[in-house]
């Protein structure tokens, strides 16, 4: 009897039960890896990384890019003649204005992001979603792991549609289209902070135009209770800033059946006190740190 209490002790204590835990690696691993890269995402599955979170926007020529940045970020970007992109130069790089061959020569890994200086310097590209997911998938297959979870951010906003991205029924078609004939279901999540994709999405699902995938609510500090009332549904998964989270929160997503993974988290301690705190999981720029738990 004993025993039997022990181990159930066991199975049920969120410090020993870490395979229960969806650890997200942000854009691949951006605290060591240049982000939304090939290279990142195979680390990030090399350190054991269940869920590949990206983020994803739309080229001139309607291919469905994966970066987080609408534009040619200044920060870390190198343009095809070697030398950087400046800040006056990015209003003229937006991603919906370029076709992808053009996006393709610039290069965006060989400068290390300033904000983390653990992040290593190698010659990368903005990839295509299909190339990340027919990439990883074989990666997964090689190595005999499972076949990774991907966390599917499409990057919207109001004051873009029509400028600097498709209205979101388009931008939301493009990105199924290219999911459809590479993933089941189970195998992705769409979020967005912009409510309207979810919508969108949640309405294709409905009328079973779209598979029914989990949808994901990204959100600053907003309740979960506010989050279902603009939806106009409950999200499968609700993600607010992980400074935001209680354990009232926690217990009232789960409550409602929705999982809770906050986003980005980056320190062991603050990872330690999530897990702790019950979460099912967290969005983390390095996976590294989280393994080490």
């Amino acid at each position: 009897m004993r025993y039997l209490y022990c181990l159930l002790l066991f199975l049920t204590n969120p410090l020993l039960s870490a395979q229960t835990l969806d650890i997200q690696g942000h854009r691949g691993c951006r605290g060591i890896m240049p982000e939304n890269t090939i290279p990142a995402f195979l680390k990030a599955l090399e350190l054991g990384v269940s869920t590949l979170e990206l983020d994803v926007v739309i080229s001139k020529d309607k291919q469905v890019v994966v970066s987080h940045d609408n534009y040619m970020n200044a920060a870390f970007t190198t343009k095809p003649d070697g030398t950087e992109v400046t800040k006056a130069e990015t209003s003229s790089l937006k991603m919906y204005t370029l076709d992808y061959a053009i996006i393709q020569r610039y290069d965006v890994g060989k400068r290390q992001n300033p904000t983390f200086p653990e992040q290593a310097s190698l010659a990368a590209v903005k990839p295509l979603l299909s190339e990340v997911i027919t990439n990883c998938d074989a990666y997964a297959r090689e190595h005999r792991i499972p076949p990774p979870h991907y966390s599917i951010e499409i990057k919207s906003a109001s004051s873009q549609y029509g400028l600097f991205q498709p209205y979101p029924e388009e931008f939301c078609s493009l990105v199924y289209h290219v999911l459809k004939p590479l993933l089941s279901p189970d195998r992705y999540s769409i979020q967005s902070f912009d409510l309207a994709i979810l919508k969108y999405w949640k309405s294709q699902q409905l009328i079973r135009s779209f598979d029914a995938n989990a949808l994901s609510a990204l959100v600053h500090h907003q309740s979960l209770a506010r989050t279902e009332k603009n939806l106009g549904f409950r999200p499968d998964i609700f993600s607010p800033f992980y400074r935001f989270v209680s354990k009232r929160k926690i217990k009232k997503a789960k409550q409602k059946g929705v999982k809770i993974i906050p986003w980005t988290v980056n320190s062991p301690q603050k990872m330690l006190r999530l897990r702790k705190m019950g979460v099912d999981g967290f969005i983390t720029d390095f996976p590294n740190r989280a393994k080490k738990l």
